[in-house]
């Protein structure tokens, strides 16, 4: 959710969004919770291998298993940031209870991002 937060409203920047367990695919969930405040967002769920470069301005991890994992970047960071989110994919419940831990993470990303892309 945060490469697509990042993609639709803050043009200045380009967010390239990765894991290090990546599920194979991008969840309904986050998608609804994105299209509710008007992001479209059709990305892919890939492994940190993949990314285009290793060279970034900014790498924000995004929750505790990738700060653990990767604790140390494969290429060059200007800043490194970690910002612990719970993971909504982990969300049990009635579905109505699983969007709203969607929506909820959606929400602390929208507050979390402008403080860290100024």
């Amino acid at each position: 959710m945060a490469e697509a937060i990042v993609n639709a409203r803050y043009s200045e920047w380009k967010a390239f969004s990765a894991g290090t367990k990546p599920a194979a695919y991008i969840h309904e969930l986050a998608t609804d919770a994105l299209y509710e405040i008007g992001i479209s967002h059709a990305g892919e769920s890939k492994h940190i291998d993949y990314l285009p470069t290793k060279d970034y301005d900014l790498v924000v991890t995004v929750c505790d298993s990738a700060a653990e994992e990767c604790p140390v970047w494969p290429g060059k960071a200007g800043k490194r940031v970690h910002h612990s989110f719970v993971d909504p994919a982990k969300a049990e419940g009635t579905l109505e209870e699983r969007k709203q831990v969607f929506r909820s993470v959606r929400d602390e990303m929208l507050k979390f991002l402008p403080t860290l892309l100024r």
